[in-house]
């Protein structure tokens, strides 16, 4: 196999390793938006047992904030944690198209690296807004292979979007963007068996490939050389994390620099997996159209065959989930949630009602068809028909994500998402204003000063 003259690295420096200064309208707005939406995460676990064990396990100190925490750590500690914070309760943004978490990789690693260097707020937002970019091209070049492959698709193609987005904070060259590539290409990791009993290692995930990608850009930036063909060549990423040879990488590089795919990034109104979101609001529709969820007797959704491993399968495990985060990876507990307690927030994921005999119940009631047709992962589609008593059946669908390209979620949402996640983090109304006040000037600061988000 001969050598590309230029590599498919090689085109993605040259699209975005001397990003302007000044960005579309939309990637800026997009910006903002993941800047408060993970901010609010990171404040919301801040106190969680999985965030307090990954900071007991790596805390050093340095100059680098970790959301919520008082005191600075070193670049390292502040990705990690601020990463499985921002992931953590599976309530972060997503890629419709992915699906992918892009918010809480980047964020975490430009954050740091902003923090660690002295930079500006043009620098910051440069980077997010990169990192944000490859993150979500690298999803469209072997959609669901990924996944089937056993690997998380956020924490792989993470790594590459952290160096990508650091590589451009840092203002690195076209060689040295694409070294960076090709070192976080080895860099990359994480596997999906969390699904099996609710294991906490997706939630790190994110917080990995950020100090990852921020380790590789400095490598890279130091004189370290990665492989020009890490996509194109004979053992690529594609070939290693997807299974996949002979790749075409068109629609990845089409429009690259250009035409901003970031800016439609998508928000979740639920803290749940991102493909049980429309099912919550067929669930939902369903009561305020009069179904009394006493009255049900059976549930059966048309699914896309795509997601059945993670949210369906084991049936038995899905209506019976073991803890609250693998109640967060189970469409039959997203149901039975929306229709008994009429939402999907984070109190619908604590222990207490992942055990109500009640929820449990309604749960056990739910199967699933695959539908052939359904266009997943281009769209992520609900549909719920269920079975009453008196054999009356009634059926919603919902072909959209609501929170992503055809119903946006508002500014004024997005905010009330931000106090909301604070105060259950424990700060009160006026901490969380002054936060997002802090937040708001970040890109125009002539350097990123995070102290008004310690704790």
């Amino acid at each position: 196999m001969g050598l590309p003259k230029l590599s498919v690295s090689e085109q993605l420096a040259a699209a975005f390793s001397r990003t302007p200064p000044t960005l579309p309208a939309a990637v800026s707005a997009m910006c903002d938006a993941v800047l408060m939406d993970v901010a609010g995460l990171c404040v919301a676990a801040r106190n969680s047992d999985y965030v307090q064990a990954a900071l007991r396990a790596t805390a050093e100190a340095g100059v680098c904030t970790v959301i919520g925490h008082p005191s600075g750590f070193n670049v390292a500690t502040a990705a990690l944690c601020n990463g499985t914070a921002a992931h953590g309760e599976d309530y972060d943004d997503t890629f419709e198209g992915g699906p992918v978490h892009a918010g809480a990789v980047i964020i975490p690693a430009i954050l740091a690296t902003a923090e660690q260097h002295g930079l500006t707020g043009s620098d910051l937002g440069r980077g997010i807004a990169v990192g944000c970019e490859v993150m979500c091209r690298l999803c469209l070049v072997a959609p669901k292979r990924v996944h089937k492959a056993g690997f998380h698709p956020t924490a792989v193609f993470g790594a590459l979007g952290a160096a990508a987005g650091v590589a451009s904070a840092l203002s690195l060259d076209k060689t040295q963007w694409f070294n960076a590539l090709g070192i976080a290409g080895s860099m990359a990791s994480g596997i999906i068996e969390y699904l099996a009993e609710g294991a906490w290692t997706k939630r790190m995930h994110p917080g990995w490939a950020a100090q990852a990608g921020y380790r590789a850009a400095r490598m890279a930036q130091a004189g370290f050389t990665g492989p020009r063909t890490l996509f194109d060549g004979e053992h690529g990423f594609f070939h290693a994390f997807a299974n996949n040879d002979g790749c075409d990488f068109s629609a990845m590089l089409e429009g690259a620099g250009k035409h901003w795919l970031c800016a439609d990034i998508a928000f979740k109104p639920y803290a749940c997996g991102t493909m049980a979101h429309p099912y919550i609001d067929c669930a939902r529709k369903l009561v305020a159209d009069g179904v009394a969820p006493g009255d049900v007797t059976s549930i059966e959704c048309k699914t896309a065959e795509g997601i059945v491993h993670r949210l369906w399968e084991p049936l038995a495990a899905k209506q019976n989930p073991l803890n609250g985060y693998a109640a967060k990876f189970s469409i039959p507990y997203a149901i039975a949630v929306g229709m008994l307690r009429g939402d999907a927030g984070l109190v619908d994921y604590e222990e207490a009602v992942v055990h109500d005999p009640a929820v449990r119940a309604l749960a056990g009631k739910v199967r699933y068809v695959v539908d052939q047709d359904n266009p997943y992962p281009r769209q992520f589609t609900g549909h719920v028909r269920v079975t009453l008593g008196t054999g009356e059946v009634r059926e919603v669908s919902q072909g959209h994500f609501r929170g992503g390209r055809e119903e946006p979620m508002s500014a004024e949402a997005l905010e009330a998402k931000f106090i909301a996640n604070c105060n259950y983090g424990g700060w009160n109304a006026d901490r969380a204003r002054g936060a997002l006040a802090v937040l708001r000037t970040l890109r125009a600061a002539p350097r990123v000063d995070l102290a008004g988000l310690r704790g």
